[in-house]
Parts: C-alpha cells; structure tokens; sequence
C-alpha cells in the first residue's frame, strides 16, 4: 500500500471543489492507493507530473517516489493541463 501525500497546491486544488467532489477525489485516492499502476496512466508530457488518474472528470496528476503518491494538482479535465 502506498501513502498518499499532498502537495500545498493539491490541498489548494481540492478545497475549492464542492464537498461531494471532495470526499469522491478522496475515497478513490485511498482505493487507488493499494495498486496506483492498475489505475494510473503515465502522461506524455513530464513537466507537470509523471501520472494521472482520472476520477470522474477530475484529473488527479501526481508522481511516485518510493511508496509515496505525491498528488501534484487536482482539476477538472478541461483546465488541469493548461
């Protein structure tokens, strides 16, 4: 099992979604911490993290170093890469 970490930008990311947005991106967070390469997907570009994992039409983009997820940003689908 992984930890998952946040960034101080993720933490910023999430608290502006609604409540329900919230404790959904959490719950699959902690699902998804048991095998992140099952549901993860290695993005083309590096430069703002090295995967993702969609979660509805959020995005949660993050990095894997040792046994930790450290979630770099969290948005909707449409913003999250710009």
């Amino acid at each position: 099992m992984f930890d998952v970490l946040l960034t101080n930008h993720a933490i910023k990311d999430l608290k502006n979604l609604n409540e329900t947005t919230q404790k959904f991106i959490k719950e699959k967070l902690k699902d998804y911490s048991t095998n992140p390469f099952q549901h993860a997907k290695k993005l083309t570009d590096p430069i703002i993290g090295e995967y993702r994992f969609r979660i509805g039409d959020y995005r949660v983009i993050f990095d894997i170093i040792g046994n930790n997820i450290i979630v770099l940003r969290i948005g909707h689908r449409k913003d999250i890469y710009r």
